[in-house]
This record gives C-alpha cells, sequence and structure tokens, in this order.
C-alpha cells in the first residue's frame, strides 16, 4: 500500500515539474565568484535567493539573464535598481569588485579581480522530469588581444546535461581547442545569439520569442504597485493605437465605397429598361416553350396558340382586333354561314 502511494506521489510530482526547467546553474570566474565553480541546484523548482547586500544575489540573477537574453536587451543589476551603467558583461568577466580614487586626478578606477588573459563560463542545465530529458545551455567569455572592449562570446548547447569541470576544462587559454573539444563530443557551437537563440528555443519547446520578451520584461522585479500597469507594461507587446486606428479607418472607407457600388448596380438592374428587355425576353421563351410541349389531340397546334404568339411578341404583350377575331373561328379557318 505504501508502494502504491508513493507510485502516486512520484507520478504527480513528475506532472507538476512537467516541461524544462532550471536544475542547476553553474558559474566559473563570473563576477566574484571566482576561482573555482560555484553551483545552485535549484532542482527544477521554484527558489528563493537571500543574503545581505553584495552577496551576489544580482550577480546570480544576471547570470541567467545572460544565458538567455541578447547583450542588447540586459539590464544588469536590474533587481537591486542600480543604475544601468554601473555593472557590464566586461565587469563581469574581469571581476570588478570596488574603486579606488586617485587622490591627484581625483577620478576613479575599478579594481578587477581577474586579468584579460581568463575566461569566464556560464552554464544552466534544464531538465524535463515528465520526459527525462536534459538541455544544457553554456556561454563562454575570453578577451582577445588586450583587455579593451567587450569581451568575446561562444555560444553552447547540448541535449544532455554538461559541467564547467568535465567539458569546459583542461584546454588552456585557447578558445579554439575548446571549440574542436566541444564539437568532437557532439555539442553544438555558435557564434552569434541570433543561431544560439533559435536553437535553445527549440530544444526548450518555446514556440514565440515573445515568452522571451516576457522573461526580459519581468525578471528582477521586487513589486507591483497596480496590477493593471504591470499587465499593460510588462505582460502585453507594445501597441501603436494611432496607427492601427488609421488603418481601420481605411479599410471601412474601401467597404464603404464597395457597399455603394454595389448598391449602384442594384438600381441599375431594377431600371424600366431593364425590366422590359427581361420581361420581353421571358415571355417569348414561355410561348415558344408552350407551342412545342402542349400540341392538340389531333397533332395540330393548340387553339390559340399562333394568336397568342402573335399578341405576346408585340410589346406590352396586347393582341390586337384580328387576334380577338380569330378566336372565334372555328379550327378550320372558314367562316360560318349567316343564318
Amino acid at each position: 500500500m505504501n508502494g502504491a502511494l508513493l507510485d502516486i506521489a512520484d507520478a504527480a510530482d513528475q506532472e507538476i515539474l512537467s516541461g524544462f526547467r532550471l536544475s542547476r546553474l553553474e558559474l566559473y570566474n563570473w563576477g566574484t565568484f571566482g576561482q573555482r565553480v560555484w553551483s545552485l541546484a535549484a532542482e527544477s523548482r521554484n527558489c528563493l535567493l537571500t543574503g545581505d547586500i553584495g552577496s551576489g544575489k544580482s550577480t546570480i540573477v544576471d547570470a541567467v539573464t545572460t544565458l538567455l537574453l541578447p547583450a542588447n536587451r540586459i539590464s544588469y543589476n536590474k533587481a537591486a535598481g542600480a543604475d544601468t551603467r554601473e555593472r557590464s558583461l566586461r565587469s563581469y568577466v574581469l571581476g570588478y569588485y570596488k574603486s579606488e580614487r586617485n587622490e591627484l586626478t581625483g577620478t576613479a578606477k575599478p579594481v578587477a579581480l581577474r586579468d584579460a588573459g581568463s575566461y569566464s563560463v556560464i552554464l544552466g542545465v534544464f531538465a524535463n522530469a515528465g520526459y527525462g530529458a536534459s538541455v544544457s545551455l553554456a556561454l563562454v567569455f575570453w578577451f582577445r588581444d588586450g583587455a579593451a572592449g567587450q569581451p568575446e562570446r561562444l555560444y553552447v548547447t547540448a541535449d544532455r546535461a554538461m559541467s564547467v569541470a568535465a567539458d569546459f576544462a583542461g584546454f588552456g587559454t585557447d578558445v579554439s581547442s575548446l571549440r574542436k573539444k566541444l564539437r568532437a563530443a557532439g555539442v553544438q557551437v555558435h557564434d552569434s545569439f541570433a543561431d544560439y537563440g533559435k536553437d535553445f528555443r527549440r530544444r526548450l519547446g518555446i514556440e514565440s520569442e515573445q515568452a522571451m520578451k516576457l522573461f526580459h520584461q519581468t525578471v528582477s522585479m521586487k513589486s507591483v504597485g497596480n496590477l493593471t500597469e504591470f499587465v499593460r507594461d510588462h505582460m502585453l507587446e507594445p501597441f501603436d493605437a494611432d496607427k492601427w486606428t488609421a488603418e481601420i479607418v481605411t479599410h471601412f472607407d474601401d467597404l464603404t465605397k464597395a457597399h455603394e457600388a454595389v448598391q449602384r448596380a442594384d438600381r441599375a438592374a431594377e431600371s424600366p429598361e431593364v425590366l422590359l428587355r427581361r420581361s420581353q425576353g421571358r415571355g417569348t421563351g414561355d410561348v415558344a416553350r408552350r407551342a412545342n410541349c402542349a400540341p392538340s389531340p389531333a397533332g395540330r397546334p393548340a387553339r390559340g396558340t399562333r394568336i397568342a404568339a402573335d399578341g405576346l411578341a408585340r410589346p406590352g404583350g396586347h393582341t390586337d382586333g384580328r387576334a380577338r377575331r380569330s378566336r372565334r373561328q372555328p379550327p378550320g379557318g372558314d367562316r360560318p354561314p349567316d343564318r
């Protein structure tokens, strides 16, 4: 009985954890997390990051953001409400942790934990308990000649659980050797975020890029003051009301012109000249059908056939005096003698 209950609980737990969720996050030389691999075991569940000011909470959040969003959309240290220029990708890779002020010039200079000869890795493993599948996403950062500018990037995707120690070590300082090593292990390597983004969205089952935009809009939010404003600002796509209103008015004008054209055609079709032509066409056709389909029992044309044809062949369908007199004549056509 206890075994059956455990099986039911496991099945319900897998259903709750269906879909790809962050299972493990590994950081190497990212911000103040240096010198070794730092790991966060989320285990596909919700996580709450707590700690003192400056303990690295925003650094972890920015690592996840960097893993999933292009660089031009990222606002680092947004969780702490800091200025967007306070942190950058360069500061995280080099490990800026404080500023030193020059007493002579009065300028401040950041102090780094690492030099430009090091490299950094962000690795995220996403697991789908329902399918028993795992997808790994990783970014590798390094500087080329000198430390000027932003670091170079290498984007990695794989349909298995990777680790920094096993897959991103032992290549020295030559990134091309790491690239060859990863490709030899069946790992997909990209040089741009556009290809990398399409690849990981396909692997994770994210059908629309709008989901990533929503993630970008809502990540690191500290409070929700007004629910209506929250939905409008963070969950709805930007909407140009003036543009759509102008398009609706233009479309309505086209429909109005089309409706007026149909009305003019209907009025023209009901004019006296058109009705006269229609009546003449129907009368001639009806007479012809009666003449062909209604012979007399003797095989001769029925009485009045010629008269009806003559009468309806005239405009307006009126007969003359000869037609009225001919109705009183016998079938032989001779006038009976006077008595």
